[in-house]
Parts: C-alpha cells; sequence; structure tokens
C-alpha cells in the first residue's frame, strides 16, 4: 500500500528528502499534462513544471494540509503556468502551434477522431489564457469550482463566466471547421 500525501510530506519534513521523488513520481503526468496544454509546447511545460516541483519542495513546510499536497502543488503549477505564459507572451507576440505539444497532450487524453482532436487543440490555442485555463481546469483536470478558486485566486462566479465564454467560443470555432 502506497503511503498517502501527507505521510510522505511528513517523512520529507522529518529528513527523508529522497521521499520527495514519490510525490514527484505520483504527481508529474497529470501536472505535465496540464502545463503542455497550458503552455502549448513540451519545453514551456517541462520548464514549468520542473519550476513548480522545486518551489514546492521549498516551500514545503509551508503547506498547510500535508493530506491535500497535490492541490496545493497544482496550485503553485497555475502560478508558474501564468508567468511563463506571460513571459512567453511578452517575448513573442504571437500564437504558436506546436504540433508537437498537441500530439504529447493527446497520449493523455485520446479523441474519437484524429482531425477533431486538431482542431479542437488549435480552437483551444485560440482562447485567451484566463478562458483557456479556466476551461482546462474544469473540463479536462475535473475539478470542482470551489477547488477551481482555491488553486487561482478567482471567484467563483468569475470562473464559471470564464469556462462558459470558453465554451461558447470553443463551440462557434469548431462549427466554423464542420461546415468547411
Amino acid at each position: 500500500m502506497e503511503p498517502s500525501d501527507g505521510d510522505v510530506v511528513r517523512r520529507v519534513l522529518g529528513g527523508d528528502v529522497e521521499s520527495y521523488s514519490l510525490l514527484v513520481a505520483r504527481y508529474r503526468p497529470r501536472l505535465g499534462r496540464y502545463a503542455v496544454h497550458m503552455l502549448g509546447n513540451p519545453s514551456d511545460a517541462e520548464e514549468a513544471l520542473q519550476d513548480a516541483f522545486v518551489r514546492g519542495y521549498r516551500s514545503l513546510a509551508r503547506c498547510d494540509d500535508p493530506d491535500r499536497f497535490g492541490a496545493w502543488l497544482f496550485r503553485i503549477l497555475v502560478n508558474r503556468c501564468r508567468t511563463h505564459g506571460a513571459r512567453r507572451t511578452r517575448r513573442e507576440k504571437t500564437v504558436v502551434y506546436d504540433e508537437s505539444a498537441v500530439l504529447e497532450a493527446r497520449v493523455a487524453h485520446p479523441a474519437e477522431q484524429a482531425a477533431w482532436r486538431e482542431e479542437i487543440e488549435r480552437a483551444l490555442g485560440r482562447l485567451d489564457r484566463e478562458q483557456r485555463e479556466a476551461f482546462l481546469l474544469k473540463h479536462v483536470e475535473d475539478l470542482s469550482y470551489e477547488e477551481m478558486s482555491t488553486m487561482t485566486g478567482v471567484g467563483i462566479s468569475a470562473l464559471k463566466m470564464r469556462v462558459k465564454r470558453a465554451c461558447d467560443r470553443l463551440r462557434v470555432m469548431l462549427e466554423e471547421v464542420e461546415r468547411v
């Protein structure tokens, strides 16, 4: 039986720093998938993910509820993705479609048809950052609005509006593709 997050956190705080690798292995796939979806390419996603794990380790004593380590670390990653995304936007000032990131992201969440997967990924990439973040947290990571609010620091009503607007925009973009 695997130890709980709280048990592992307590071990790490007690001096068994090697145990942190258990938490990394436990959360890397899910957090990595989110980072790729959010940032659009594997290298930026990997950088944000590594940054989140390092910051999580350095701040572990400030994790108020070790049994909810995953949610706490996810919140750190959301903030790191925001920072990396803003930095990249300032640097590039363009949206870049990265086929390799799309293919990697699809491995964890295969859709029924390859053509639709590509169109969905393109449409997600065209959403503004706030709408994409809210949509991914709600519909890909399957978080409640309360969890999303805790993680992002944004109010529940604002998150609901962002998800609704993202869904509306995605619907319009995908209907346009279907007509062609």
